[in-house]
């Protein structure tokens, strides 16, 4: 019996996993490179568009100046950022990847973020403004303060 769309994993989701797979060899090959790392994101940024690439490349920005001791990686085709340790701290997830209203900033499970009992870790962004470049940069601080 074939599998449907609605059983299984959609062709999106397919695709994601086979480009993580190959991500996954990519970075095991390159080690903890930076240059490596920077190449990849640079190449996921320069394949986004629009509001995608804009919100891509402040956060590039942003992280590079407020914590430069991240290193650059794909995380699922994303451009993300990672500590000494290779875990994932920070990554966007445009808009255009699975056709969603907005483009997302990420902080995974190493960011500092904690504030009582919850708090946010994913942020909805509809444009790079100074405003959000601002936030988005206190919040990159406070993750690895």
């Amino acid at each position: 019996m074939a599998k449907t769309a609605s059983d299984g994993l959609s062709q999106e989701e397919r695709e994601a996993v086979k480009n993580r797979a190959k991500e996954l060899r990519d970075q095991a090959k390159a080690g903890k490179s930076r240059e490596a790392g920077t190449k990849q994101v640079l190449e996921a940024i320069a394949k986004l568009d629009g509001t995608d690439k804009e919100i891509a490349e402040g956060l590039h920005k942003v992280v590079g100046e407020v914590a430069p001791d991240l290193v650059p990686k794909t995380f699922y085709g994303f451009p993300a950022y990672a500590n000494a340790a290779g875990k994932v701290v920070v990554f966007t997830q445009p808009a255009s990847k699975f056709k969603t209203r907005y483009a997302t900033i990420n902080f995974d499970e190493p960011a500092r973020l904690d504030d009582g009992d919850m708090w946010a870790t994913g942020f909805a962004v509809l444009a790079w403004t100074p405003a959000v470049e601002k936030k988005i940069s206190g919040l990159v601080a406070t993750a690895v303060a």
